[in-house]
């Protein structure tokens, strides 16, 4: 957790390299052309778990040909076009995962970190759109059914025609440091007690993610914060969040637990806390997460 890292990490589930190839999404010809293609790849997705391939090197997606995927795949869910990379259609499909031989069911918190760039990114993309078409299958407008289209990007409904699109919360997560060498680290209530990681909260209406920082830090420890700086974003389909990261500077250091959702707020040093966590007494973010990125890059000094 506390190695030094490259000057720039890119945050685990933002390495996306697949090109989406929105322009394809409305041509149902090049679609079904693609999905009767034996090179075509499809991924297998169970709300945020997916079908990896671990024979010990490391796992990557179990990527099938169409045929085979669709064997075991829902009947009542159309599959997920997810892009084209180096000629190669990608698909994904809502399937019950079973494991066979070295292929298994793995959850993208889990995996999500250590698949390469391309697998990441397919393996976000396909879990936020099931997420989404599991718990939008209805017009918020009238009630009535709606049937997905454009490779799974929009979901119309039958009734009044109305268009939707996939939902994304919008949320900051911030390093609250105080100018030096210490950073505020709190622990929500239903954590272990040695989980700490930083601060979040989602954006309201009306109110921008700097402003969204500062109002989530002040409820959440009672601090006012000053030199809001942008560091990084990064999906976070759990099941539909994109997260932006920031740094913050405190202007006091009195933390006073205001809202109930912090269990322990503490201050540390850079040194302590890189001993901490080495030893076992402090338990960080897991490298899935940008608060992962911003703890060390903060650690690193950057």
């Amino acid at each position: 957790m506390t190695e030094p890292l490259p000057d720039y990490v890119i945050p685990a589930l933002s390495r996306g390299t697949v090109d989406r190839a929105a322009h394809r999404r409305g041509d149902e010809e090049w679609l079904a052309a693609a999905w009767a293609d034996d090179a075509t790849r499809v991924l297998s997705v169970e709300g945020t778990t997916l079908l990896v391939d671990d024979d010990g090197s490391g796992p990557r997606l179990a990527l099938r040909a169409p045929d085979i995927a669709a064997a075991d795949a829902d009947p009542d869910a159309p599959p997920y076009f997810l892009g084209v990379d180096d000629g190669v259609a990608y698909f994904a499909v809502r399937a019950t995962l079973t494991a066979r031989g070295t292929v298994r069911p793995a959850s993208l918190r889990e995996v999500g970190a250590v698949l390469d760039d391309r697998d990441a990114g397919l393996a976000a993309h396909a879990v936020g759109l099931d997420n989404w078409h599991t718990t939008h299958r209805r017009c918020p407008r009238c009630g009535a059914p709606t049937r997905p289209t454009l490779g799974g990007h929009v979901r119309i409904c039958e009734e009044d025609g109305s268009q939707h699109f996939p939902r994304t919360d919008p949320a900051v997560i911030m390093l609250v440091h105080d100018g030096g060498d210490r950073c505020l680290l709190g622990r929500q209530s239903p954590w272990p007690g040695k989980r700490f990681s930083t601060l979040a909260g989602f954006v309201e209406p009306g109110e921008s993610a700097e402003q969204a920082v500062a109002r989530e830090v002040d409820e959440e420890v009672g601090l006012a914060v000053t030199d809001i700086e942008y560091r990084a974003s990064q999906p976070w389909p759990f099941p539909s969040s994109l997260m932006f990261g920031y740094r913050a500077r405190a202007t006091a250091y009195e933390v006073d637990l205001r809202d109930g959702e912090i269990a322990e707020a503490r201050w540390f040093r850079r040194d302590e806390l890189r001993a901490a966590a080495d030893a076992g007494d402090i338990l960080l973010s897991h490298p899935v997460s940008i608060a992962h990125r911003l703890i060390n890059d903060w650690l690193a000094g950057r």
